[in-house]
C-alpha cells in the first residue's frame, strides 16, 4: 500500500556538523550608521545587519557591554573600520 498519496516520500536527513555558536555581537558605525556584526568565538565574522533593529535590542537584553574593539583579536576581523569607529564600538560577549 502506498502511504505518500501519489508523491514521492523525501529522502532520508544528512546529518551535517552545524556552524560553531556566535560568541560576540559587535555595534560599530560605518558612516554615521550604526552597524551589528556577529562574530565567531575565534573573530570569523557571520553576519552584518543594521544595528538599529529590534533583534539587536533583543539580543543585548541584560548583557553589558565591553568599550572598544582595539585589542589585536580584532585588527582582521574589523579591518574595514577605522581606528576612531573601533575605539567607539560596544562589543557584547553573547551567552552560549
Amino acid at each position: 500500500m502506498n502511504h505518500g498519496y501519489g508523491q514521492t516520500s523525501p529522502p532520508r536527513h544528512a546529518q551535517s556538523t552545524h556552524r560553531p555558536v556566535t560568541r560576540f555581537l559587535v555595534l560599530i558605525e560605518a558612516g554615521e550608521v550604526p552597524v551589528a556584526r556577529l562574530f565567531l568565538g575565534n573573530h570569523e565574522p557571520v553576519a552584518e545587519f543594521d544595528g538599529s533593529t529590534e533583534e539587536v535590542a533583543t539580543m543585548i537584553r541584560g548583557l553589558a557591554a565591553a568599550l572598544g574593539a582595539v585589542g589585536p583579536e580584532w585588527d582582521r576581523a574589523l579591518a574595514g573600520h577605522s581606528a576612531a569607529e573601533r575605539a567607539a564600538a560596544l562589543v557584547y560577549c553573547l551567552p552560549a
